[in-house]
């Protein structure tokens, strides 16, 4: 029997990977996302498709859609992509992957004729509750941070579509892992188990209080909700999160108790001094270009509680979060593997820490699919042109049909680097290229200067298009690089197998 195929935004992020380890043995996934699997650490799965494209750019996720359509369709989508981030500003990026990405996912889902579309939307969509009240299913999404916005826009385009892309509504607290990976906890805990100042400050009475959610509860939470997509109403929303909340007074004790191995007191910054401190600090940090995470911003959130009751959602899956993946059980977890493998806790916590945007290297990938056959164009006529270099002779000897194959080749390489951003393709690209053009009587000269035109025919025409200015040492990061890295590849294998040195051609 066929599997089901199912189509995985936002595959590179936190969740996504986690979600794709559960996946991979019972569907055929496609996964979409604006990093490679090699720099998020997905194998090579036989079930895994992996379509490196953003959501923004609605040509590029057209196409992709259209090989999944043609290859049979899917019948799930889990839809993970979106922006967020602890600034407090309105990034742009907001609105172009939150709200035209999606609109763009979900255009291109309709001749899909998707089984059930589950849309990540998160508890913070929706206004902190009274005290002594609770978020729930029936909360309305009417946060007021920008983030909040663009989910409650997105929760309303489902309904355009509910006749042709039906659709689940998920609603997720604040999900960690044991190594951490949540931005806000991973600043309390490099505080509070430091031998900083403000070490034992915690704002206001150190109330302020959110739900957690384990990565692999989400995991599980999602294995219950594809069981029972068909049993789901149109649009019903659903809450992935633990019920009540966890405050930073609990947080800190739990934390502090388990890496000190006892119980250190806290000091409680009044919530009046809280914000003009924030302020402050904010300030200085612009002056001297590192500002604080904690932002102006936050101070209105101090003590106030995001109290949540998911109720209902365990009812209607026949699921409930594990009580000892609740975050005060799993502290002792977290702080042991900061104690134990500091190097790799850094590293998680870094890199949930990096903004999402629009990544540079996509934005070179489109300039060199644009302008492709006038790279090729422009590198036939520097090599054999009235202008080409006259050590180029080898080249000269080459039939055009043969040259112009091998120009595509090598741009090809470069157009890859520069879409996964692992330049060991283009290194082993370059070691094979040596071997052969060394068997054929091609000069060290030769090969390595030819791999300097590429690089500098590429970033000429490139940077020729206006909407390529400012890209000048992106491209040199990108491609510049990887070929200079191919050139020594390419003079390590003429040493091999001649034993002579490079020197340049005057």
């Amino acid at each position: 029997m066929a599997q089901p195929r199912l189509i995985l935004t936002g595959a590179s992020g936190f969740l996504g990977r986690h979600l794709l380890e559960y996946l991979k043995d019972e569907y055929e996934i496609f996964s979409i996302a604006r990093r490679s699997p090699q720099e998020c650490g997905v194998p090579d799965w036989p079930n895994l498709h992996w379509f490196q494209v953003d959501i923004g750019e609605a040509s590029h996720l057209r196409s992709v859609f259209d090989a999944i359509l043609s290859g049979g369709g899917v019948d799930l989508v889990i839809h993970l992509a979106a922006h967020y981030d602890f600034t407090g500003e309105d990034h742009p990026e907001y609105w172009r992957t939150n709200v035209g990405g999606l609109r763009n996912v979900l255009e291109l889902c309709k001749p899909l004729r998707v089984r059930r579309f589950f849309y990540a939307s998160s508890v913070a969509a929706s206004r902190l509750p009274p005290p002594g009240k609770v978020l729930n299913e029936d909360s309305p999404p009417d946060g007021e941070h920008v983030y909040a916005i663009t989910k409650r826009i997105g929760e309303e385009m489902l309904r355009e579509y509910v006749d042709t892309v039906p659709s689940c509504i998920v609603r997720f607290g604040a999900m960690f892992s044991d190594w951490c990976e949540y931005p806000p906890l991973f600043k309390f805990l490099e505080t509070w188990l430091s031998r900083s100042w403000n070490a034992r400050v915690l704002g206001g009475r150190g109330l302020s209080a959110i739900p957690y959610f384990h990565v692999r509860d989400a995991v599980a939470f999602f294995k219950a909700a594809l069981a029972r997509k068909d049993l789901l109403s149109p649009c019903e929303i659903l809450i992935a999160s633990t019920s009540g909340s966890t405050n930073h007074r609990e947080l800190f004790e739990a934390a502090t108790r388990a890496y000190f191995s006892r119980p250190v007191r806290p000091i409680y910054m009044p919530k009046v001094l809280c914000g003009p401190g924030m302020l402050a600090r904010d300030l200085v940090g612009r002056a001297l270009g590192d500002r604080p995470f904690e932002r102006p911003w936050m101070a209105k959130y101090i003590d106030l509680q995001m109290n949540t009751d998911a109720s209902r959602t365990y009812a209607r899956l026949n699921w409930q979060p594990r009580e000892r993946l609740h975050i005060l059980r799993r502290m002792p977890f977290l702080v042991e593997n900061l104690r134990t493998n500091p190097e790799k806790w850094n590293a998680l916590n870094r890199a949930a820490m990096k903004e999402v945007r629009q990544r540079i290297n996509l934005r070179i990938h489109r300039f060199l699919e644009a302008y492709e056959e006038a790279i090729v164009l422009s590198l036939m006529d520097a090599f054999r042109g009235p202008k080409a270099k006259p050590w180029f002779l080898s080249y000269k000897r080459i039939s055009p049909e043969e040259l112009e194959w091998a120009h595509r080749q090598v741009l090809r390489q470069v157009m890859n680097v520069v879409r996964t951003r692992e330049k060991a393709i283009f290194i082993n690209y370059c070691r094979d290229l040596a071997y052969r053009r060394f068997s054929q009587g091609f000069s060290v000269h030769e090969l390595a200067d030819a791999l300097q035109t590429v690089n500098d025919v590429v970033l000429k025409v490139v940077l020729q298009d206006p909407k390529a200015q400012g890209l000048e040492q992106a491209l040199q990061d990108h491609i510049t690089m990887a070929i200079n890295l191919g050139i020594d590849q390419v003079q390590d294998v003429y040493e091999e197998l001649s034993g002579s040195s490079y020197t340049p051609p005057v």
